[in-house]
């Protein structure tokens, strides 16, 4: 079976998801493609030896679709594909809020497809490593961990577009639109968050469009986060991550993005790292390497199995995000109940 793909969006995004389904072991080919810029999807089709077309027919031709629109379309786009049954793969955020999220769990649960979210940060292999050591017994308790996450504002560069920076489009700025996947890699790591507060700024000047967020997680576990979010004008600097984690007996560091380096050090043992081909080595030797999200979204519909991260699993990063702007939007107060759906 060769399951046949389709692209809603042939933006930036839908570049690096055709880039990792090169690299997929299952058969599938990409069909059709659709966007509101009719070039740049003919392009993007060209590219793939498929066909650029409407919407409603794409929906027609495919087993599959990957949603790469712009944040606002998500839903609906989603309402569609289910009706017409297609498995759907829908870049992160889901939408502009937890409410709008919860509905497209109901419409895609209801359908019974297959769905999955792009949350990346759950299959990168320096995350994976991170994970793995603070689960390690040895590490004890998870005390505090300081989160930073940066990159260039994404109306320039390789980006080729300004949508991100109109609130009607993407809702809210770089926590929304980007640490969402720090927000979703914190909680899956660490557990229920019971307490958030942030402040927010709009250096850039795009209403509600936060190009820096500082904010605060509070864990059940009694672990603390700090997490800063920013949006600057370095072109030249790669969208980067740098985390370090603190436990009992564990100190972690992760530099970089994707492929590290990592490097820890245990109560008691000289200072370990890896790097980009140790860190795939190290995760390996554990049986513990992730699949690409891709790659699981197609095993997952080649055998009619469940993918993930999937809609559901993405509801809890969407309700701490709310609750971190609730705070932000009320002078940084603490909000306390983070999983309400606002």
């Amino acid at each position: 079976m060769t399951i046949r793909i389709g692209f809603l969006g042939a933006g930036f995004i839908s570049a690096m998801h055709t880039w990792q389904l090169s690299k997929a072991t299952v058969d599938h080919k990409i069909v059709a493609v659709s966007d509101p810029d009719a070039a740049r999807a003919t392009t993007m089709a060209e590219a793939h030896d498929a066909v650029a077309c409407p919407e409603d027919e794409l929906l027609d031709m495919v087993d599959a679709v990957f949603i790469t629109s712009w944040t606002v379309a998500h839903e609906d786009l989603v309402n569609k594909a289910a009706a017409k049954g297609v498995a759907i793969f829908c870049e992160k955020p889901l939408a502009f809020d937890a409410a709008a999220a919860t509905r497209m769990v109901e419409t895609v649960e209801k359908a019974a497809v297959i769905n999955q979210v792009g949350l990346v940060l759950r299959t990168s292999p320096a995350f994976a490593v991170v994970r793995q050591l603070i689960a390690d017994p040895r590490a004890g308790r998870t005390l505090a961990v300081v989160f930073r996450d940066d990159q260039f504002i994404p109306n320039q560069g390789h980006y080729g577009s300004q949508w991100r920076m109109h609130k009607s489009l993407a809702g809210r700025g770089t926590l929304l639109e980007h640490s969402i996947h720090d927000v979703d890699y914190l909680q899956w790591m660490l557990g229920p968050v019971i307490a958030v507060s942030a402040t927010t700024r709009e250096h850039h000047g795009y209403d509600r469009i936060d190009d820096l967020t500082a904010a605060r997680l509070e864990f059940e576990s009694g672990a603390i986060v700090q997490l800063t979010s920013i949006w600057h004008d370095i072109v030249e600097r790669g969208s980067l991550r740098h985390v370090e984690v603190f436990s009992d007996n564990l100190y972690v560091k992760l530099e970089g993005d994707r492929t590290g380096p990592v490097r820890w050090q245990f109560t008691g043992e000289q200072e370990q790292s890896v790097d980009r081909k140790a860190t795939v080595h190290f995760l390996n030797d554990i049986d513990a390497l992730p699949a690409s999200l891709e790659q699981n979204f197609l095993e997952a519909v080649r055998d009619a199995t469940p993918a993930s991260p999937t809609f559901r699993e993405a509801i809890a990063a969407h309700q701490i995000v709310d609750a971190l702007y609730e705070s932000a939007d009320n002078n940084g107060n603490t909000v306390t109940d983070a999983y309400r759906t606002r």
